[in-house]
């Protein structure tokens, strides 16, 4: 129960931050250059994805539990402590916030300058970024559903948590039609790598033959000291900056 707790939420706040992203960049264009074209390049990457996903899930549900949890464990490990590295120096003030608003000017000024060819009653620039948009930040997403999935023999969950995040994204989208902004989202991402690394230290101490104590548990555990990691560093690290911000230092 644990386990599938946790593998839906993680799923569910990796796709949302993702989605975001990728929504900013699909309403630019759609607002600036129309939408017949933005929803295809939208619609065909997302079956993309499903493809992906589709054609992975099942090639590691075949592989022994332990060493997929290992090789799982460890990438999930990379991407976990990436996310959460970000997150921190973020929230210390070493690394600028993610500002979806400038995104959004930036990509909706670029559409504007951007050449007009329609072929088939497509615009393929609009078509162009939509799908690059929604594949490429769908790509990391697709991984994590993969990966997730595959190391509990349980894709299908995953996905969903995945599916129901895009949904919540898109409706919300559709209602405002403006990027995000007001969405926590380092706060999102800081969750996801918390999330991504505790599961990560838990699969890659199974899969090397690691027996925790109270097994599931464990991963509230886990939770726990990775967010107190987590914490301590943003602590020491805001200290640090406004250490630097006094001696006049630029960090």
């Amino acid at each position: 129960m644990t386990h599938n707790l946790f593998l839906f939420i993680a799923a569910f706040l990796a796709c949302a931050v993702e989605m975001v992203e990728a929504l900013t960049i699909v309403l630019a264009v759609g607002v600036t250059r129309g939408w017949r074209s933005a929803i295809i390049g939208t619609a065909t990457a997302l079956g993309a994805l499903t493809i992906v996903i589709a054609a992975l899930g099942p090639a590691l549900a075949v592989l022994p539990i332990d060493s997929l949890r290992l090789v799982v464990g460890g990438v999930l490990l990379i991407f976990g402590l990436q996310w959460l590295r970000k997150a921190i120096l973020r929230a210390s003030g070493f690394k600028a916030l993610h500002d979806e608003d400038a995104i959004f000017t930036a990509e909706q000024h670029a559409a504007a300058q951007a050449a007009s060819e329609v072929r088939s009653g497509v615009d393929w620039y609009t078509f162009t970024v939509s799908f690059k948009g929604v594949f490429l930040e769908g790509l990391e997403v697709a991984f994590i559903v993969v990966t997730f999935g595959g190391a509990q023999h349980n894709v299908a969950l995953a996905a969903l948590g995945a599916a129901a995040a895009a949904l919540v994204v898109l409706l919300v989208g559709l209602v405002v039609h403006r990027p995000l902004s007001r969405v926590p989202e380092n706060t999102m991402k800081y969750a996801v790598g918390v999330m991504l690394t505790t599961f990560g230290i838990f699969w890659a101490g199974e899969g090397a033959g690691v027996k925790w104590p109270g097994s599931d548990v464990s991963l509230i555990a886990l939770l726990v000291f990775v967010l107190a990691g987590g914490a301590s560093l943003t602590s020491l690290l805001r200290r640090r900056h406004a250490q630097l911000e006094l001696t006049g230092v630029t960090a």
